[in-house]
């Protein structure tokens, strides 16, 4: 029988007295460790993290980009490209390679989380528990790996000034949504601090509860983008993606953005995928997906830095054509974080991918699993499960800082999870310090990306590049 959390059990018939296993010592109580945090600062105080500048021999951002365009469908690159054109703030979405390149170089306190790797604000939102119940969540972790807080922090509350700036909000807004979203990170950490393990585990922000915290005059709005979140089923997808040609169900075609597969060597390698990903899932759910039925599959190009990756969506039925399955599998490259903060313990990126979700969000789908063709990694999940975001290009400035403090909080709670939130609490303070360097840094930072922006437009212009929108 195998060791269970190291003993040997042996023959479960044998009577004889286990041996007792050696115990560790048990955990500084919150109060030292949060001593221990706010020693931290002699050597990364607070106020350093206001600071950016950029070095005299900084990678050129389009550099980076081609760079992280080499493992990529090379004929969907011009469109990444394109959507990246769009603003600044699409830039940012696009360039995680950048940031992480520069926060290489930033302060830290040396307390490792497991970091979301692209913690902007379009990678928050809202999607569907295994119970049916609306959470408000990180919903994104192609970049994650163990590696600094600060670093999720700070790419947030650059992001909240960038969409702010982008989407036409005065930038004395956009920086007390920075703020904000440094504020409440501070704030529900110390909360989490004081918290036992699984209760911090169990904690999570639902619906109700975005509806309760934020102010009146955005309720409306969120509330109406949470209706139609609930409408974001695999039935709603059937009726967008897919249609009866001769009475058969097959995805509609869109090309460039759609398309069927019909490379058999392609094919073959989607064979191997789906094959491995069973093997990735418990004996339950993977008893669910074998009672479907395989119908179609078609590449399809999504988001902004995900365009060029191979990502595939299969569509499947079970007893009846009301009864779909849509998946999305989707390519895991290498984080842009393992430069800085390490290789991943996983040799598969799908399943570094998986592991990150499942240690950072509250609860995770039931689909959710990871394979290999042999040559490339991924991770399967259901393409549409009442997910959804904030509109951020109609948010006026009161929306974008209650937006800020919502993720500020959830991404502390994604934090408290696999973290030390007693060191970090210790670290940050009761005071507003870190949360004014943090909005210092948010509104330099930003003042880079918009200068990074221009750099990509001039490099299409002058023809080094080319963009493409695809549509």
């Amino acid at each position: 029988m195998s060791p269970v959390n190291g003993v040997d059990l042996g023959d479960q018939t044998d009577t004889a007295p286990l041996e007792p296993v050696p115990v560790e010592p048990p955990l500084p109580i919150p109060r030292e460790r949060m001593a221990a945090g706010k020693e931290r600062r002699s050597t990364a105080p607070r106020s350093a993290h206001a600071l950016w500048k950029p070095a005299a021999n900084r990678a050129d951002p389009v550099e980076l980009l081609e760079e992280s365009n080499r493992p990529r469908l090379q004929y969907l690159v011009p469109i990444r490209y394109g959507r990246m054109l769009a603003s600044p703030f699409t830039f940012l979405r696009g360039s995680p390679i950048v940031m992480a390149h520069d926060l290489a170089v930033t302060p830290v306190s040396g307390i490792q989380v497991q970091a979301c790797g692209d913690a902007h604000l379009m990678n928050f939102g809202v999607y569907a528990s295994p119970e049916r119940n609306l959470l408000f969540d990180l919903n994104d972790f192609d970049e994650t790996l163990p590696g600094p807080w600060e670093w999720d922090l700070k790419r947030l509350a650059t992001s909240c000034v960038v969409a702010g700036r982008s989407h036409g909000i005065r930038g004395q807004v956009c920086d007390e949504a920075a703020r904000a979203a440094a504020r409440s990170y501070r704030e529900k950490m110390s909360d989490y601090s004081g918290m036992r393990l699984l209760d911090i585990w169990y904690s999570r922000v639902d619906a109700q509860t975005v509806l309760d915290v934020v102010g009146h005059s955005s309720r409306k709005e969120l509330a109406r983008d949470l209706d139609k979140a609930r409408h974001r089923t695999n039935l709603q997808a059937l009726s967008k993606l897919a249609a009866r040609i001769d009475g058969h169900l097959r995805i509609d075609e869109t090309p460039p953005l759609v398309c069927h597969v019909h490379e058999q060597s392609v094919n073959e390698g989607l064979r191997l995928v789906f094959r491995g990903y069973y093997k990735s899932l418990s004996d339950d759910h993977r008893a669910l997906v074998e009672r479907y039925r395989f119908v179609d599959v078609a590449l399809k190009v999504v988001g902004v830095g995900s365009v060029g990756t191979r990502c595939y969506i299969m569509l499947f039925d079970a007893s009846h054509s009301e009864d779909p399955l849509f998946l999305q599998i989707k390519e895991a490259l290498p984080s842009v974080l393992e430069p800085y903060a390490g290789p991943s313990e996983y040799r598969n990126h799908g399943r570094r991918v998986v592991v990150g979700q499942r240690r950072m969000q509250a609860a995770t789908d039931i689909f959710l699993g990871w394979s290999s063709d042999g040559q490339h990694h991924y991770y399967v999940r259901q393409l549409r499960d009442m997910k959804g975001s904030a509109d951020l290009m109609t948010m006026k400035g009161t929306g974008l800082i209650q937006y800020a403090e919502l993720c500020g909080w959830v991404l502390a709670r994604a934090h408290a999870r696999s973290g030390d939130a007693a060191m970090i609490a210790g670290y940050l303070g009761k005071s507003e310090a870190f949360d004014e360097a943090i909005a210092s840094f948010a509104n330099a930072y930003a003042d880079q990306t918009e200068k990074d922006y221009e750099a990509l437009k001039a490099a299409v212009q002058s023809g080094r590049i080319v963009a493409d929108t695809g549509s």
